[in-house]
């Protein structure tokens, strides 16, 4: 499957294209215009800029030979929260635009736990929870795309133990790799289109949850 990847060179993109490549899909970088693509060439990955500040015509140019789209793409903790809003709100949305314009129907969102429950956000991360909320119901309500959300708490560098679970009032951390191996068993897993799916570290192992769905 060749999976185009907005956001490729985060923390979780990173993650995600040679977990990826070890389960037999294609991956495409998507970076943005001035982003150092040279470590994923070398690597005889396609890379692509993906400008989501751009019109939704426009980034689907760069997804029509994809069968699948993951959004890990974010503005980042050092940006203001206008540049919350163009990307992780309305990058994301014009991301999910564009796929639809290419035909391609499979997309992946990353999104945060408890982005559908006003009452657990946490005030400094609002403006992020906001984009979060908005983009998935977006998702959910205004496109035809075999869409899967997952929530995952909060984000550690821990090393990944393959564990996790899915509960849907529980709090606690998750690993970045971790995160990643889910998205890439998710992505092929039929049971997870239309899900919406809080994600921690636990003990059950990450098909195991998956088949649990």
């Amino acid at each position: 499957m060749r999976v185009m990847i907005v956001g490729a060179n985060g923390e979780v993109g990173r993650l995600l294209v040679p977990k990826l490549l070890a389960n037999g899909d294609e991956p495409i970088a998507g970076l943005r215009a001035g982003e150092d693509g040279e470590d994923w060439e070398d690597q005889g990955i396609a890379v692509r800029r993906v400008d989501l500040l751009a019109k939704p015509e426009r980034i689907a140019s760069t997804l029509m030979d994809a069968d699948a789209v993951i959004f890990a793409a974010g503005s980042g903790g050092r940006t203001k929260d206008d540049m919350t809003l163009l990307i992780d709100l309305d990058g994301a949305i014009k991301t999910m635009q564009a796929a639809e314009i290419a035909g391609v129907k499979r997309f992946m969102m990353i999104s945060m736990l408890f982005a559908e429950d006003r009452n657990r956000w946490a005030d400094p991360l609002k403006p992020l929870y906001v984009a979060k909320f908005y983009a998935d119901n977006w998702l959910v309500h205004q496109t035809h795309l075999d869409y899967t959300i997952v929530q995952p708490g909060a984000l550690s560098f821990h090393a990944g133990t393959g564990k996790v679970k899915s509960e849907p009032l529980a709090v606690g951390s998750i690993s970045r790799a971790d995160l990643a191996a889910f998205m890439v068993a998710a992505l092929h897993a039929p049971q997870t289109i239309g899900k919406t799916i809080p994600l921690l570290s636990g003990d059950q192992p990450i098909q195991t949850v998956i088949d649990q769905l």
